[in-house]
């Protein structure tokens, strides 16, 4: 059985499944995954996004706002521990820093990241971290902050093995991604090789970042038998190893 630790499936497209979720949940199951975790983007449309998995189980949420976002709802860290409060609430973010696709005096980032952090160690559920070309700085906010108490997870892991062995010393897991299966992403499989057995995850991030064979196109939980095949190829596994392994972790870093 499998776990996509990271989608968004408020964001897919259910053209194929007729706009009916429940078909598109049922083809989820059919490929035996077991547990989703459905990532928080904004403020704005998380009432919506908990109102769609809300019948479903075997789908948790996290709550948060994308270190991205800007000229929406800046949640204080009452109202992340408020909303995190909720049972199906098992995480908080996705939160980070991204210095890519953000520019200029980035202190409010900082902030937002900040108290995200606050909210977790307050609710006591764990981070799920966006980084992007801020390597040091997030590091160095996740030490201030004491994120360690928490935990969490390095999602849609792009960075080397000298960040991956400091965000695990953080007691963060390390989230493999379909870029795992890109020609280029040497450096991504490196790391793969060498995480411990009882820290890597892996996720889609769906509907972004399919997989090959479907690089290019939307991407759905159901691709992420082929992150786990890959990533048993790199460490001389059977993709059923892999699977039961991140199942394993997954249920262990949620105490679910």
């Amino acid at each position: 059985m499998l776990i996509d630790s990271h989608c968004h499936l408020d964001r897919i497209d259910l053209k194929p499944y007729q706009n009916d979720f429940s078909l598109f949940m049922a083809e989820v199951e059919a490929h035996q995954i077991e547990h989703l975790l459905c990532v928080a983007i904004d403020l704005e449309a998380y009432p919506a996004m908990l109102k769609l998995v809300s019948d479903f189980k075997n789908i948790s949420v996290t709550v948060g706002v994308h270190p991205n976002v800007q000229d929406a709802i800046e949640p204080s860290i009452q109202d992340l521990i408020t909303l995190g409060e909720a049972k199906k609430v098992i995480g908080i973010g996705e939160t980070g820093l991204d210095y890519f696709r953000s520019e200029g005096d980035l202190v409010w980032q900082h902030q937002r990241f900040r108290n995200h952090i606050k909210a977790a160690k307050s609710l006591k559920k764990p981070l799920i971290i966006h980084t992007r070309e801020a390597q040091a700085d997030t590091l160095r906010i996740l030490k201030e902050e004491g994120a360690d108490e928490v935990g969490g997870i390095i999602h849609c892991f792009t960075e080397d093995w000298q960040f991956a062995e400091k965000a695990m010393d953080l007691n963060f897991h390390i989230s493999f991604s379909g870029i795992i299966t890109f020609k280029n992403a040497i450096s991504i499989q490196a790391v793969a090789k060498k995480v411990p057995a009882n820290r890597f995850l892996i996720e889609t991030d769906s509907p972004y970042l399919a997989p090959v064979p479907f690089r290019g196109r939307p991407n759905y939980p159901t691709y992420v038998r082929h992150v786990a095949e890959q990533i048993a190829d790199l460490r001389g596994a059977t993709a059923t190893e892999i699977a039961k392994l991140s199942t394993n972790n997954f249920y262990n870093l949620f105490q679910l």
